[in-house]
């Protein structure tokens, strides 16, 4: 099959985002017999430096597709915890993820695992071929486009592996992935033995790594900073990974490489800045560019944007989930006494539901910012693995930070005199600053707990023990029916 890659609108000003794909979207032969009609041949979509730069905004555009980080997988990492209770039992808006039912056949379980592999394959099939003898770019700038393809080929893997393999802490041992490092651009190759989930683990570091070696360490333009991988999106990404791993001392020593040693915890490098902003408010209402941005993905035009039901605000906000008043809302930060920010977030609808607003423009198109990584979670995630380290000191001058951001009077007077404890608060303050962005079920997995039970206006959902066979999705099946060597 000849090798041909799809063409793309540029974006205005100098951000080329666009709402192609590169033509190698899936590994399997039903899809790579699809040629699309906007496709051109290897040798045009390579022959200048826009037309490769065009693909390496490509890997963004689908990385930010509706059923992976446009929405849905975020949405869905949600349902599966308790912070939110579902309105209504309609599956098209994901109530069999909100109450556990979901199987390998779902559209939902396929669709994710779909994205993420078209992500992943694109990105194979850019490193591969810059891996070439192509002349029109300097060697320096190769570099940096295949560092980006393996920063959003590390994060593909990483959704993927929390998704659907047993968590790391949990066994490592466990079957992970199939991982697929080459560019498939013909059909056939479809059997790949799965890799366990610490071979999955080490590949992501590895390519986070290398990301780090070769990206920038800063753009041009701030809507760049944010919305292309430069040098701390690979450290932060890391510090991540590390976590869910439980492997603290490596969580420290990334962070360390963003986070100054004192208040005011920052990071800076030459022009750029990565701090919290004054005011948690404008990160979700200002220019979605500040300096908490370390990696997001903008939808600036309407064709762009995504659908009604993958929105992020139109599941907040219309609502298909609502807050869980036994959840995290019920906390006194946000009691009637409480001065904490972060209540500004939150809105009440006509019925009394408690509603997120993070992302609040809720009405068709969903010109938006979806935050992938903060600031804010680089702190705690430095705080939690400082309180491991039995670093009480350092861990509660972050948490404070976070606090203090949103509540400038607070001081922690309880919940941090010993290890236990500090872990306990800080993990707590996860759900509160990053309530809605995705955090929830992930944090469940990689601490040990169960999915908890939960009751919405769609009935009951039970609570899920870690031992259970649907503690984390099934392997779709889409992949057992194309990949002989998967398992069964």
């Amino acid at each position: 099959m000849k090798k041909t890659y799809i063409t793309g609108k540029a974006f205005k000003r100098t951000l080329l985002w666009s709402s192609f794909s590169i033509a190698v979207l899936s590994c399997h032969s039903n899809i790579l017999d699809l040629q699309p009609q906007t496709s051109i041949s290897e040798q045009t979509a390579f022959s200048t430096p826009a037309k490769i730069l065009s693909q390496v905004n490509g890997l963004y555009s689908q990385l930010g597709a509706e059923s992976f980080y446009g929405g849905r997988y975020i949405i869905f990492s949600e349902q599966r915890g308790n912070e939110f209770s579902q309105n209504d039992g309609n599956n098209s808006t994901g109530a069999n993820v909100w109450n556990q039912s979901i199987t390998g056949s779902g559209d939902f379980v396929n669709a994710v695992w779909s994205a993420a592999y078209r992500t992943i394959n694109s990105a194979n099939t850019l490193i591969d071929k810059l891996s070439e003898d192509i002349s029109v770019i300097d060697q320096p700038t190769k570099n940096a486009y295949i560092a980006e393809a393996k920063f959003i080929r590390a994060l593909s893997y990483f959704s993927l592996v929390q998704t659907y393999a047993k968590p790391y802490t949990q066994s490592s041992s466990a079957v992970g992935l199939p991982l697929r490092l080459k560019g498939e651009t013909s059909g056939g190759n479809n059997d790949l033995a799965f890799s366990t989930v610490a071979q999955v683990y080490e590949q992501i570091l590895k390519d986070l790594d290398q990301a780090e070696t070769d990206l920038p360490a800063t753009y041009s333009t701030a809507l760049l900073n944010s919305s292309r991988a430069h040098k701390a999106s690979a450290i932060a990404l890391k510090t991540r990974v590390n976590l869910v791993k439980a492997d603290y001392a490596a969580v420290a020593a990334e962070a360390a490489k963003i986070v100054s040693a004192a208040a005011p915890f920052q990071y800076v490098s030459a022009s750029l800045t990565h701090k919290l902003e004054a005011d948690i408010s404008s990160v979700f209402t200002g220019s979605y560019t500040g300096s908490e941005s370390i990696f997001t993905i903008p939808f600036l035009l309407p064709a762009e944007a995504p659908g009604l039901q993958s929105s992020l605000a139109s599941n907040y906000l219309t609502p298909v989930i609502y807050l869980n008043t036994a959840a995290i809302v019920s906390d006194p930060v946000f009691g009637a006494e409480s001065k904490d920010a972060r209540k500004g977030l939150l809105t009440t609808n006509a019925t009394g539901q408690n509603l997120l607003r993070k992302f609040s423009k809720n009405s068709a198109p969903f010109t938006t910012y979806i935050p992938v990584i903060r600031y804010a979670e680089i702190l705690l995630n430095y705080a939690e693995a400082a309180a491991q380290n039995n670093d009480l000191e350092k861990a509660t001058a972050l948490l404070q930070a976070v606090r203090n951001r949103s509540d400038a009077s607070h001081r922690f007077s309880t919940g941090v005199a010993t290890k236990t404890e500090l872990v306990a608060t800080i993990q707590k303050e996860r759900r509160i600053e990053l309530l809605g962005e995705g955090f929830r079920s992930h944090d469940l997995f990689r601490t040990g707990q169960p999915l908890p039970a939960k009751v919405g206006n769609a009935g009951t959902a039970p609570a899920i023990a870690p031992t259970a066979a649907n503690y984390v999705w099934p392997v779709p099946s889409n992949e057992l029916a194309y990949n002989k060597l998967a398992p069964r």
